[in-house]
């Protein structure tokens, strides 16, 4: 009677940050629409300014600055909405730090400015990287249910078992038939991490976890 066994493999590697994605915002509010817009036009001109120095250096690899909010409200007063209008005008940044030396000294500089907000610092490896660095993590998943397998074999003595399906996690049908699907799934872990202690701002990124399951069915003699 051929002995039907149906595992979930997994591996996971460590890998150290390769870009720093910062996002921050520039935000005036005032009593003047037209003037609280302006006025954060005139913080985002040398945010870009530095930016596109920092492309030169080769430090930051992409930028943008896309979107604007204008918007004008009431404060509360005592439980009550109330007051004269106060005008907000935001204009958003997004770079990608290939330097984090100098992510570092730009967060420093611009988080001491008045009306700039750093919304936060996203770490990961770089694009071109990650493909190679799954390839590697999906051959060991599938070699950690192999593995798997192979013992539930040995313990009720079998002998070599055989891989008929691969499947991401939660696809594997064990009535269905046929099929094979090469492919397993990805968990990325992206970390934060700013350590502000002292009076210059050192950034250290936590290590990016790239992680592969895999679903497969195996047969043994």
């Amino acid at each position: 009677m051929v002995l039907e066994v149906t595992v979930r493999g997994e591996a996971e590697r460590t890998y150290p940050a390769e870009r720093g994605i910062v996002t921050l915002g520039a935000t005036i509010e005032g009593p003047d629409k037209q003037r609280t817009f302006d006025q954060a036009v005139a913080l985002q001109e040398p945010l870009t300014a530095q930016l596109r120095e920092l492309v030169s250096r080769e430090a930051v690899a992409t930028w943008s600055s896309d979107q604007v909010r204008v918007y004008t409200y009431r404060p509360w007063v005592d439980g009550e909405q109330r007051g004269a209008p106060v005008h907000s005008a935001s204009v958003s940044v997004m770079a990608e730090f290939l330097d984090f030396e100098r992510l570092s000294g730009f967060v420093d500089h611009w988080s001491g400015r008045d009306g700039v907000e750093i919304h936060g610092i996203s770490w990961d490896v770089l694009d071109r990287n990650r493909r190679g660095y799954e390839t590697d993590i999906r051959k060991a998943a599938v070699e950690n249910a192999i593995a798997k397998a192979q013992a539930y074999a040995d313990a009720v003595r079998r002998g070599r078992v055989t891989a008929t399906k691969l499947a991401d996690p939660g696809m594997l049908n064990p009535s269905d038939g046929g099929g094979h699907v090469p492919l397993a799934r990805e968990m990325k872990v992206t970390a934060f991490a700013a350590d502000g202690g002292g009076a210059s701002l050192q950034l250290t990124p936590a290590a990016i976890v790239i992680r592969v399951e895999v679903d497969a069915h195996f047969m043994a003699d």
